[in-house]
């Protein structure tokens, strides 16, 4: 494995966003801390949380849009899933 090209601070400030946006809440706790013994300064980590709120915002507003797309036309939900459908049409 090659060598780490970003910091450690930087690795724990991404690992905070991504917490976030998986919704861990442990792994969330744990990730600040990390941050904080890597030198991160609480500037820092609220800036991740940030960044980390405004994905899984995104990520939820798709997920809302594909499921009242789905709801609205049960008898097509294989054509809108298209080939990711695993139900019963395969």
């Amino acid at each position: 494995m090659s060598e780490n090209i970003l910091s450690d601070k930087t690795r724990s400030l991404i690992a905070v966003g991504a917490s976030i946006s998986a919704n861990c809440q442990p792994c969330l706790k744990n990730h600040v801390a990390k941050a904080l013994e890597n030198g991160a300064a609480k500037e820092e980590i609220v800036e991740a949380i940030e960044v980390g709120k405004a994905v899984r915002t995104g990520a939820a507003g798709s997920m809302d849009e594909l499921v009242a797309e789905i709801e609205s036309d049960q008898q097509n939900t294989c054509s809108i899933l298209g080939d990711s459908c695993k139900c019963c049409c395969n």
